[in-house]
């Protein structure tokens, strides 16, 4: 079993002759006796075998191998402060864990501001941010598996907050057929092959009237296929606007500027009121939705 050579207090000593210059200041500092100090940093030595400081005159300096344990030294102290800072603020009931769950296809750009703000008041709260079609939402939720849930449908027994109306609408590769027309009908789009965003079954939430649909669980897979001239899709605007200022994208002009619009939803699972930590992260996010 190992047994350590040395002890906190006496790095915390060490740090502090060397902060202050010496054995003298570092006592005044500490409000402990100059011969107390030179004992504890004189068997901090002799347990590790190594001189980390060597004094001249009135002052103590660092040798080279007493520069390197200072660095090291400083972040054992640090750690073992922030892990007692945390013990108060998990005592004061301050969530160690926020489990969020965003649904596929909704923008999500004001949620990482958010969670650009909170990483700086997170206090040691650990986020898990996952992504979900609308059947794992519902599931997510069912379960209370999750502490925030952002979803296009609202559940019954829940908490359910509209945040902002999100537009989708189709887009298709450049090189598509469908981008020769000028005006395109949903007659024209029958025929087209046209990629749902969902699970497979979420496949009602395509257009109503393609004969041929592909159903793709992850978004990333839905762009990729679209930007090879693979069908067409009904997808957020904010999502597809980089895509279309980049022209790797083409916007489908419907003849009667045929738009899609869903909420995005903030939904609580859990029954019990949302804790400190959570409390943070919601007024956060409602700071940055724009109100429906």
């Amino acid at each position: 079993m190992y047994r350590p050579k040395s002890t906190l207090e006496q790095w915390r000593i060490f740090q502090a002759v060397v902060d202050n210059d010496g054995y003298a200041q570092a006592g005044e500092v500490l409000n402990k006796s100059q011969s107390s100090l030179n004992h504890a940093v004189a068997k901090l030595q002799q347990g590790l075998g190594i001189a980390l400081l060597e004094v001249k005159g009135r002052k103590a300096y660092l040798t080279p191998e007493g520069e390197v344990f200072l660095r090291r030294s400083r972040q054992l102290t640090q750690g073992i402060e922030e892990l007692e800072l945390l013990a108060d603020v998990l005592a004061s009931g301050w969530e160690s864990l926020l489990r969020i769950v965003v649904e596929a296809s909704l923008p999500r750009q004001p949620l990482y501001q958010a969670l650009s703000d909170f990483s700086l008041r997170a206090r040691g709260c650990r986020i898990h941010l996952i992504e979900a079609q609308p059947a794992g939402c519902q599931t997510v939720i069912s379960k209370q598996a999750a502490d925030i849930v952002f979803a296009s449908q609202t559940f019954a027994g829940v908490t359910c907050l509209p945040l902002v109306t999100t537009v989708y609408v189709p887009v298709c590769a450049p090189d598509h057929p469908l981008t020769a027309l000028k005006d395109v009908t949903a007659y024209d789009l029958e025929t087209e092959l046209e990629l749902v965003l969902a699970e497979g079954k979420d496949t009602e939430l395509g257009w109503e009237c393609a004969q041929q649909r592909w159903v793709i669980n992850h978004l990333h897979d839905t762009l990729s296929l679209l930007r090879r001239g693979v069908g067409f899709a009904w997808l957020p605007l904010e999502v597809v606007t980089p895509l279309l200022d980049a022209q790797l994208l083409v916007r489908l002009p419907m003849a009667n500027q045929a738009l899609r619009k869903r909420f995005t939803h903030l939904i609580l699972p859990h029954p019990s009121p949302p804790g400190p930590a959570a409390s943070l992260l919601l007024s956060l996010i409602r700071q940055h939705y724009t109100p429906v």
